[in-house]
Order: C-alpha cells, then sequence, then structure tokens
C-alpha cells in the first residue's frame, strides 16, 4: 500500500463520530480470500434473460465450474503494535466481522478498541457469509436459514425470553439492568445474515485455511465460532498461541482436546445464563471440553462477568454499553498471559 494513502489513513480512518479518541494510525490494511473449491455443475437447462431492465436478452447458462466455499479476510496492521502476534476476530452464528465493528448505535467496536491497544487485527466473513459469499441451490441441496425480529431478543439473552419481545418498542420487555443497546435493536437487525446447517466443514476448512496463512497468531471468537475456533487451533497447535472464547455455542473435540492443553485459553461469560436453560446446556457443553482440556494437562480460564463486578451483559457483549468494560478484562488476561504489551 502507498506511504501516500497510510499517512491519509492516519488523519482519520476509522474514527467513530462519536467518539473524540485519537485517530487509528495503520501500517497497512488490506483484504483478501482464502481456502474453497471449485465445483462442476451440468444437467441445468439454458435460460434466455434480461440483465438490466430494458436491455437485450442474452443467455444464462448455469453449468461450468464454480468458486465456492471460500472466506473474506480484511486486516488492519496497526502502527505501534504492543500485541505479540496477530488478532484473529471470529463472529457467531448468523452473523458476519460487522460484530466487531462499530456498535450499532455508533460507539467504537472492539477491532477498533483492539487496535488502539496495539493489535495487529484480521476480521473475517465466514463462509456462507457477507462477502465471502454463498453456492448456488445446485450446490448446497438445503435450504438457509433466517432469523425474524423476534429471536435474537429473545435467544441473546436482551429480553426475558418467550414473549419478550413487541413490535412496539415501548412495549419491550428487557432483562432487569440489560446493557444492550435497546434503542439500536433494529439497526443490529440489519447485521444478521441467512446462514446454512450443511456447511461446517467448509466453514472450517477456510478458517484452518486463514491460519496458514496469517499465523502464528491469537483467535478472539464469538458464539458459533468458538466452536470452529477451538476445532482449528486442534488442527493446528503450533501456530494458535492463545484463544478467547466469547459464549462459544460448544467446545471442541474432546477426543482432541490434549492437542490444544499447551496454549493459554479463556472462556467469558456475561449475565443471566442460569435464567435460561439454553444458555445452561451451552455452558455446560463447553464447560466439558474445558474437563477436557485440563484432564490432558492443560489449563483453561472461565470468567464470569458478574463475579468480576461487570453485570447486565447479553450475548452480544461487544455490542453492549459496557463493552470496553469487557474488553478491559479480556485485554488484562492477554496482557497477563504474556500475550501483550502493557
Amino acid at each position: 500500500m502507498r506511504p501516500s494513502f497510510i499517512a491519509a489513513l492516519a488523519t482519520g480512518l476509522l474514527v467513530n463520530s462519536a467518539s473524540a479518541q485519537q485517530p487509528l494510525t495503520l501500517r497497512d490494511m488490506g483484504s483478501f480470500h482464502v481456502g474453497g473449491r471449485k465445483v462442476e455443475v451440468t444437467g441445468q437447462p439454458v435460460k434466455e434473460i434480461v440483465r438490466v431492465p430494458g436491455g437485450p436478452t442474452s443467455k444464462l447458462d448455469l453449468n461450468g465450474t464454480y468458486h465456492v466455499e471460500h472466506m473474506y479476510a480484511q486486516y488492519f496492521l496497526v502502527q505501534n503494535r504492543k500485541g505479540q502476534w496477530p488478532l484473529l476476530m471470529w463472529h457467531g452464528g448468523g452473523l458476519t466481522g460487522a460484530t466487531y465493528e462499530t456498535t450499532p448505535d455508533g460507539r467504537e467496536g472492539w477491532r477498533d478498541m483492539m487496535i488502539r491497544r496495539g493489535w495487529d487485527v484480521y476480521i473475517t466473513d465466514a463462509t456462507e457469509r457477507g462477502r465471502s459469499g454463498f453456492a448456488a441451490p445446485m450446490i448446497w441441496k438445503d435450504d438457509p436459514i433466517f432469523l425474524t425480529e423476534v429471536d435474537p431478543w429473545q435467544r441473546f439473552r436482551i429480553g426475558p425470553g418467550a414473549g419478550s419481545f413487541n413490535a412496539d418498542p415501548a412495549k419491550r420487555k428487557l432483562l432487569p439492568g440489560n446493557q444492550f443497546p435497546i434503542e439500536a435493536y433494529d439497526n443490529f437487525l440489519k447485521q444478521i445474515v441467512p446462514r446454512w446447517l450443511s456447511t461446517d466443514k467448509a466453514i472450517l476448512d477456510s478458517y484452518v485455511a486463514l491460519i496458514d496463512k496469517v499465523c502464528p497468531c491469537v483467535i478472539l471468537a464469538h458464539s458459533q465460532g468458538g466452536h470452529f475456533a477451538f476445532r482449528a487451533a486442534e488442527q493446528r497447535p503450533d501456530k494458535v498461541k492463545a484463544m478467547v472464547s466469547v459464549e462459544p455455542a460448544i467446545g471442541g473435540g474432546a477426543s482432541d482436546a490434549k492437542a490444544v492443553k499447551d496454549m493459554p485459553l479463556l472462556i467469558v461469560y456475561g449475565d443471566y445464563i442460569d435464567q435460561d436453560p439454553r444458555w445452561v446446556a451451552y455452558r455446560k457443553a463447553a464447560l466439558a471440553y474445558a474437563d477436557a482440556i485440563r484432564a490432558a494437562g492443560g489449563k483453561v480460564d472461565v470468567m464470569s462477568l458478574p463475579e468480576q463486578g461487570i453485570k447486565g451483559n447479553s450475548h452480544m457483549m461487544m455490542m453492549d454499553k459496557n463493552n470496553r468494560a469487557v474488553l478491559d478484562v479480556i485485554t488484562k488476561w492477554l496482557v497477563d498471559n504474556g500475550l501483550a504489551e502493557n
């Protein structure tokens, strides 16, 4: 990247309009795709279509070779680096890398906070999501699943479960003390994208390809991304130097847990877990994996934010109003484990 453009980045790139902080200074930024495969499609009918309104007709032949199941990554390399390794930030199910960008109500997100704290950051849209794209229906046979506006409110521990959402914002029920910026909930919904239930192997393969390209590294993963992070680390324990898993949906493979026993591991949980049987089950599964790592001789730190005096966090704690306080305790853990300068 040209030095003049880097200088321009330093004068104002990524500065939240609501932030009074100094501009971010980068030595480089860019993007790339990794992973994927080629698929040959045959037997499809050739159609006549009009590609633009008022334009001529043309043939659409769907037979041929397709490139699918790759993953998009964007990187931000900080000028004054303090993190020992690059930080890979992986999102959860039905979401994209926007998870870590500006919060729905316009505050600074974890991506920019970590850049400010001296980390090279890689943000990805997992295979099938966002700028990674998805495959044609004759390649992925199952239907995608979508989330209604009700689903995250009830399932991500913003409201107290079933019946807590109302189309009228004034009538929505909120868990007491919840930190999610509910005034921007409708804006958050615009981040949600379709997901498939048959693409886990493709997603994992692309994450492993990313690790092969940019690591050694540290991974910070959320929800479904936590499962992929554990499984990827099991395959590349020499390249993943540490991991922070924020409310992982499940852990990795118990029989493979010994592969990650030598890396620092942190699992973080927000508030209200015990009030929802689903989250109790998710936590139980992840903690069973942590026990398997310990049985293999490893060490796993499990952090309950309420026990740290940080209360009211939803599943989307990187967007919550106290997101900076949450990241502070994560950053301290990274520093305490020798992964970054203080």
